[in-house]
């Protein structure tokens, strides 16, 4: 299961006014009470997931993509499955983003035929680094490109990544690690991020 590297607020504050638009459940006003939906949401999406078989052709597909954003969150967002058509402070401008995604599932079926495992490691976490970068929906990104990630590990008969190695799951420190990961690999640098998801559980 894909970590969520640790809240940012606590669970006592209370939700903004914009934090509301696009919410199904009304009686949510903490931000405790939104990671709980959140969370049981995408607990039953992974079990839905975790029976399904899927093969690269179905998950390399910008529809795919948007399908399992609205699986993961549809229960608590009305936009869930949709590309946001805001700007953010990460992200690629949001009338980017519908071809963006489709470009990179086109480059990601020609990194992945590839037979060794470890350039298979390299081309996921490049994938994953991408569709972080592109940052397609409202919110929920680093968690849906996580479970995409693994979904495509999957695909190509290969074990699910660690995430956190050592590192305690879902901890601050897992979530310093690997945003630096990710940082470096903005500079084009992907060994920290690889060296990140495959690092050995103590």
């Amino acid at each position: 299961m894909q970590p969520n590297f640790g809240p940012e607020d606590s669970d006592a504050t209370p939700l903004l006014d914009e934090d509301l638009l696009g919410l199904i459940p009304r009686t949510i006003a903490t931000r405790g009470e939104l990671n709980f939906a959140e969370a049981v949401n995408i607990a039953t999406c992974l079990r839905q997931y975790s029976i399904r078989q899927l093969n690269l052709s179905v998950v390399l597909d910008d529809l795919f993509v948007r399908n399992l954003h609205r699986d993961m969150f549809g229960q608590v967002w009305d936009w869930a499955g949709k590309y946001r058509t805001r700007e953010t402070t990460i992200g690629i401008d949001p009338v980017r983003i519908a071809s963006g995604v489709l470009n990179l599932m086109g480059d990601a079926k020609v990194w992945l035929e590839s037979p060794n495992s470890s350039d298979l490691d390299a081309a996921i976490a490049q994938i994953h680094h991408r569709l972080v970068a592109i940052h397609p929906f409202r919110n929920g990104n680093g968690r849906l490109c996580r479970f995409f990630a693994d979904l495509l590990l999957e695909s190509v008969s290969r074990p699910p990544f660690t995430w956190s190695g050592n590192l305690p799951l879902g901890s601050q420190q897992a979530r310093t690690a690997y945003i630096a990961a990710l940082r470096k690999a903005d500079e084009g640098d992907y060994s920290a991020l690889i060296n990140f998801l495959r690092s050995k559980n103590s």
